[in-house]
């Protein structure tokens, strides 16, 4: 076949793939979107879990479909309000009832200090959050005319919902474009070309828009509720640096090839063949390692793990099958003004070259010192705190907060989130004097009853999501269980409570803490061992897949440790969420044993001519440049994560970014080459590596050594 021929049946290909991949795209986005199905409950926990059996219990009652919404007055000077002021209070309360659910308002209660005064405004939730959002800002919107002295906002539940949603607003643009240009920058730095970065990033781009429409259908179609925001925004930022992270990884094997091959469309041919074991090991370590998210209790977690794997698999596809087509299509002038010629010398890697040679004169040494190193990171970690109040989750504090706080100076602090205790109706008086001595307790008195469930209404004095709000939970719950003949009706699909039990948001903020716990201790190991296995897999031994998944343990602790020095010292957070370590832990297992994939594999395909010492500096030669970049990259890519608005997502993004860096730039770089260098060929315990000629399979070529010894 003459090379014309050749060439126009690779370009015939490779408009075709790109053709085919549109096609796909477009049923993608023509797929029907589902009804979004309902939460199990508003924290994800299922229905074995208290606080979601209260939920189902409330709806029995007949104000299940109404939320107070809490008005509450201040001076700005935090003075006494003056007669004036709590006038002009009556007044505006009196116009509230047109807002109201049943047209009436009570009156205002001051604080025993007189400086702050609250007003609760029954809101009807019957009509959904669009409803409730509209009623939230009419409310806000009557309250506009009372003195310029006063504070005014408002807070409870339906304000906290409102206020939730509007600081998302726009966050998914804000992060798509933040994010293309985090990856457009580090590509344009990379490869120094003003075309080449082009088509990666817009391939890329394209994989996550994809992704997103994808996950709307996927998500619902199972069965589970999609919370747009947090689930949407982790995800996108996982496909970015996923495919990125591919994107350049087929990159330098292909400008590797073409400095072999004269036809472009044989170096992108032998590209793939080299890079789509590791593109795909990869891959699955990541799918797999989100996957174990179905084992967790938060809804939430589950909604991840469909969404990241969704968007894995896409990011596969599109390195090993539309980026390759798209770059063939250009040819060689893409890479100008660096163009690849065919007998060229590689201008990257000589440093990579020097470092590695530097750690093979005295790999147990090093190995001992990265080891050490990652140990006092780690260390950091020891006086780490968990659990953020409800006033402590947001970045920028949005009204329903700040009403909040403001509250707690004045009256207990739990005033604005009671807690629920569902009983019976004969024994609601009997709850209400066991819920009263309890420690912590400020309050408890009936709420609403109906034919077959009554509600206690109890004030904690601690501040919600604290430690001593939980304290006073697991104490309550306790008492309330003793309460003879305090039982309510059974919910379907729980088991039978053995007394009154307790929920509302303070109850299901410590369930789901409980939960994150439960999680942590089911979801690591069973990560861990589905990680280990792809790499005893792909590497076909034991000893190097052990090392590998330890490096990466290791990576973890000290990326936390460092990232909470930087929270508790410089940013001054007073907490972990407690569902960041979860979720940080999958994300960095999954994406740290990445950048050892790429290494390890070219190191075992070069210790094939080489051995293994000069296979492992052959591999840290021609892949330092791409992992670090790569590394660098993602880290950059999940540190955007900062621009949403939940502190949840600004500490899952600083982990992960920081655990990114120190598996680019230690563990990778050092550790694991120290390691190799130190073993030699039982590295590869208990498989072997067997020797071919250096040429090999590889056309002649002198081994990727002979050019670090000669640099």
């Amino acid at each position: 076949m003459s090379l014309l021929t050749r060439v126009a049946r690779g370009r015939l290909a490779a408009w075709l793939t790109v053709a085919a991949a549109l096609v796909v795209g477009a049923v993608v986005f023509g797929l029907p979107t589902p009804d979004n199905p309902a939460p199990v409950s508003t924290t994800g926990l299922s229905v074995r879990w208290e606080s979601t059996q209260v939920e189902r219990l409330q709806e029995q009652l007949p104000s299940s479909d109404v939320q107070p919404a809490v008005v509450v007055v201040s001076r700005d000077d935090r003075a006494p309000l003056a007669e004036s002021d709590r006038a002009a209070l009556a007044e505006a309360s009196a116009a509230l009832g047109r807002l109201a659910a049943g047209g009436q308002v009570g009156p205002a209660q001051l604080s025993p200090d007189g400086t702050v005064a609250l007003v609760a405004v029954p809101l009807s939730t019957a009509g959904g959050q669009p409803a409730v959002l509209d009623e939230v800002a009419q409310l806000r919107t009557a309250l506009a005319g009372l003195p310029d002295a006063l504070t005014v906002q408002v807070t409870g539940a339906p304000a906290v919902t409102a206020d939730l949603t509007k600081v998302f607003e726009g966050a998914d643009v804000t992060l798509l474009a933040v994010t293309a240009a985090v990856v457009a920058l580090l590509l344009l730095v990379t490869y120094r070309s003003p075309f080449l970065w082009i088509v990666p990033l817009l391939v890329v781009a394209a994989t996550e828009q994809l992704t997103l429409r994808a996950v709307d259908t996927i998500v619902p179609a199972v069965g589970i509720h999609l919370q747009q925001g947090q689930v949407t925004g982790i995800a996108s930022v996982l496909v970015f640096g996923a495919a990125t992270d591919y994107a350049l990884l087929l990159i330098a094997r292909y400008r590797e090839e073409l400095r072999r091959e004269e036809d472009r469309f044989t170096a992108m041919r032998a590209a793939l063949r080299r890079t789509a074991e590791p593109i795909l090991a990869s891959g699955a370590a990541v799918v797999l390692g989100v996957l174990t998210l179905l084992l967790s209790e938060q809804e939430t977690n589950r909604a991840l793990a469909v969404a990241c794997a969704t968007g894995v698999v896409f990011a596969m596809l599109s390195a090993l099958f539309v980026l390759p087509a798209a770059l063939v299509i250009f040819g060689r002038g893409l890479f100008w003004p660096f163009v690849p010629r065919v007998g060229s010398r590689p201008r990257e890697g000589r440093l990579w070259g020097r470092l590695g040679a530097a750690v093979v004169r005295r790999p147990v040494p090093v190995a001992a010192l990265a080891t050490l190193l990652l140990a006092g990171l780690a260390l950091g970690g020891l006086g780490v705190r968990t659990g953020l109040s409800e006033t402590e989750r947001f970045r920028v504090k949005p009204e329903a907060v700040a009403g909040a706080e403001i509250l707690a100076r004045a009256f207990p602090a739990g005033a604005t989130q009671p807690v629920a205790v569902l009983t019976n109706p004969g024994a609601a008086q009997a709850v209400v004097a066991a819920a009263t001595a309890v420690d912590g307790v400020a309050s408890a008195r009936p709420g609403p009853a109906g034919d077959r469930v009554a509600q206690v209404d109890v004030v904690f004095a601690a501040e919600p999501g604290t430690a001593a709000s939980d304290r006073a939970v697991a104490a309550l719950r306790d008492a309330v269980t003793a309460v003879p003949h305090s039982a309510p009706p059974t919910v379907a699909g729980a088991d039978p409570p053995d007394g009154a039990v307790v929920g509302g948001t303070v109850a299901a903020t410590y369930d789901s803490d409980r939960a994150n716990s439960k999680d942590l201790r089911l979801i690591l190991p069973v990560i861990l061992l589905l990680v280990g296995a792809v790499l005893v897999l792909l590497l076909r031994g034991l000893l190097a897949p052990v090392l590998l998944v330890l490096t990466v343990i290791a990576s973890f602790f000290a990326s936390l440790g460092a990232a909470w020095l930087l929270f508790d010292r410089v940013l001054d957070l007073p907490a972990l969420d407690s569902g960041v370590l979860l979720l940080a832990f999958v994300f960095l297992v999954a994406l740290g044993v990445d950048y050892n994939i790429f290494l390890v594999t070219r190191a075992r395909e070069d210790a094939r001519h080489t051995g293994t010492r000069d296979g492992m500096l052959s591999a840290l030669r021609v892949t330092g440049g791409v992992i670090t970049s790569a590394g660098v990259l993602l880290a950059a890519v999940f540190a955007v994560l900062g621009v949403l608005p939940l502190i949840t997502l600004t500490q899952i993004g600083i982990i992960v970014c920081v655990g990114v860096l120190l598996d680019t730039l230690l563990v990778r770089t050092v550790l694991v080459p120290a390691l190799a260098f130190a073993l030699g060929d039982r590295f590869w315990w208990p498989g072997r590596i067997r020797r071919e000629a250096a040429a090999s399979g590889q056309r002649g070529r002198a081994p990727a050594a002979a050019v670090t010894a000669r640099d």
